[in-house]
């Protein structure tokens, strides 16, 4: 047994040694990197913003949004056997949000769903064109029975 101990203990001291010969890392080791430094991270340029609004109000975005607005109508349609008016407000509200967001472009529109299909819409819109288009465009939504518009034109 005193041999089994002594060969334990000599192998652990001989690992700890063979581990020790790596210098010691300390952060002043480590690569100055700016865009892993927190205090140099640099704000988006105006190009890649300018680039990223653009892909957000492109057509292919628009037909993403309708397509996934199809898709939950689907679903619903299968989960409550082809009743329109079983939605959960939530629901609601995210698919009218979506119908306005690939409609309505540079609005700035929040939607709160509310118990009976009533859904109500806020913030602004740049042109009082686009926000006559919000009704018409939330009542689209399949179990949408009123719409209230908070939202105010910048025009």
């Amino acid at each position: 047994m005193k041999k089994l101990t002594l060969l334990f203990i000599s192998s652990v001291l001989a690992l700890g040694t063979a581990a020790c010969q790596q210098p010691a890392k300390t952060s002043a080791d480590a690569p100055n990197n700016p865009a892993t430094d927190v205090n140099q991270v640099q704000a988006p340029n105006a190009g890649s913003t300018e680039a990223a609004k653009e892909d957000a109000q492109s057509q292919i975005r628009r037909d993403q949004l309708n397509n996934d607005i199809r898709a939950r109508e689907q679903r619903n349609n299968i989960a409550n056997n082809g009743a329109a008016t079983n939605r959960a407000a939530g629901d609601l509200a995210s698919q009218v949000r979506s119908k306005l967001e690939a409609n309505i472009p540079n609005g700035a529109l929040a939607v709160k769903g509310e118990e009976n299909g009533k859904v109500t819409v806020t913030g602004t819109v740049p042109k009082k064109a686009q926000l006559a288009k919000i009704e018409p465009l939330a009542k689209e939504i399949k179990g949408v029975t009123n719409v209230v518009v908070n939202a105010k034109a910048t025009e």
